[in-house]
């Protein structure tokens, strides 16, 4: 069970931590030529970078808060109980863009409680980006409360879109037709958490994606909804461990793009 700390400690220690564990991978960043990189699929890849970050961040977490059960994209599931207090890390987020030498990487945290998404950090060294929120805590860039879109339709802005080669084109593409054809523009960064966090802080309209991991995106999600903008159910379908779809924005963004991902009745 997790301790009875208030949340408020475990937040203001995310914020430390991913800062940290953010500088870390920032010095690997600048010796990415010197770097083992390996391949865990089509363009999915790995390096010591990911691992030793996410090493960091779960030896950090086990020391402060023993009680609480570890996800992580690199070294797995500890052992989850019922309610039990539970941190989500992608170490880095982007692995392609920080291989090629692009800007478009973070780190994310997010921090649950049984089924309940409490809050998330989301770190961008190259940019000295730190996106954060959650619930009581209000969305923030770099300490700062963010500002929503004002555009109220997909028309008036860009929108993420995100896609990996665990979804077939032929079931992407059609989506992408609906979304084009009804007059959307596009923005893809290389990281789901980025391009959520900038739905969060005003720079892109919403998000839509088919398949997107839990640790690419409960941080960023945390922070979306602290800004009082709308997510699907992530979670719904175990999604912590399968993964789910995601879609995000403003109230008529969201209803639209859910119309575009669910296609003609």
């Amino acid at each position: 069970m997790t301790s009875d700390l208030p949340l408020s400690s475990r937040y203001a220690f995310a914020l430390g931590l991913v800062r940290e564990a953010g500088d870390l991978a920032h010095d690997y960043f600048r010796r990415r030529a010197s770097l083992t990189i390996k391949s865990k699929g089509l363009q999915d890849m790995v390096s010591e970078a990911d691992l030793n970050t996410e090493l960091l961040i779960r030896r950090r977490l086990a020391e402060a808060f023993p009680e609480d059960a570890f996800l992580g994209e690199e070294t797995g599931f500890s052992d989850l109980a019922p309610e039990q207090g539970l941190w989500v890390v992608d170490p880095i987020d982007g692995t392609q863009p920080f291989v090629s030498g692009l800007s478009s990487w973070c780190v994310s945290i997010a921090f649950m409680i049984g089924d309940a998404l409490k809050f998330g950090v989301v770190y961008a060294p190259v940019r000295d980006e730190l996106f954060a929120g959650g619930t009581g805590f209000p969305a923030t860039l770099n300490g700062r409360p963010v500002e929503r879109h004002a555009g109220r339709a997909i028309t008036d802005g860009l929108v993420g879109v995100g896609y990996s080669m665990r979804i077939a084109p032929e079931l992407f593409l059609p989506m992408f037709e609906r979304f084009l054809r009804a007059g959307g523009m596009f923005h893809r960064e290389g990281s789901g958490a980025l391009s959520l966090c900038y739905v969060a802080a005003g720079r892109l309209l919403g998000y839509i994606e088919h398949h997107i991991n839990a640790w690419d995106c409960l941080g960023a999600i945390a922070v979306i909804r602290a800004a009082g903008l709308k997510t699907s159910d992530f979670l719904a379908n175990d999604g912590l461990r399968a993964g789910n779809r995601l879609i995000a924005g403003s109230e008529s963004v969201y209803d639209a793009l859910e119309a575009i991902y669910n296609g003609p009745a």
